[in-house]
């Protein structure tokens, strides 16, 4: 069962600079940041109330999904992410129901969460990042 949405991924290409831009112009609170090696990707948190964040993705190198993503599309928003019960239960109702699935298994997160993505093409172009909260 989808709860509510839990994020929103930006695609940046400078983390320092779009840290600086939400915390400094926007005055918003960043509430960590960390590197996901397994992803090639470096993530920054904005909280922006309401108990939903921003994610900000830059990429580590140039192999990277979302540097494959930022040359594609150029930066700007990547993935809506929706926290959910029960993650593998939801991936296979999706796979039951013909939904293709990027991550047919849980993985593990940014914030130590699971996680599981589906693919663009089962969502109307859309990138969605389902998480269970660890």
């Amino acid at each position: 069962m989808f709860k509510k949405i839990s994020h929103v991924g930006l695609a940046v290409r400078n983390l320092d600079r779009a840290i600086e831009f939400y915390r400094d112009v926007l005055q918003m609170k960043i509430s960590g940041r960390k590197k996901v090696e397994s992803q090639g990707v470096e993530v920054a948190f904005v909280d922006i109330g309401g108990n939903a964040q921003l994610e900000l993705i830059a990429p580590l190198d140039h192999q990277s999904g979302v540097a494959r993503f930022l040359d594609k599309h150029g930066p700007g928003i990547h993935h809506l992410c929706f926290e959910v019960e029960d993650l593998e239960k939801q991936i296979k109702h999706l796979i039951d129901h013909g939904i293709t699935m990027i991550d047919t298994k849980p993985r593990v997160g940014a914030e130590g969460d699971r996680i599981a993505f589906i693919h663009p093409k089962s969502m109307l172009g859309a990138l969605i990042e389902l998480k269970e909260l660890a």
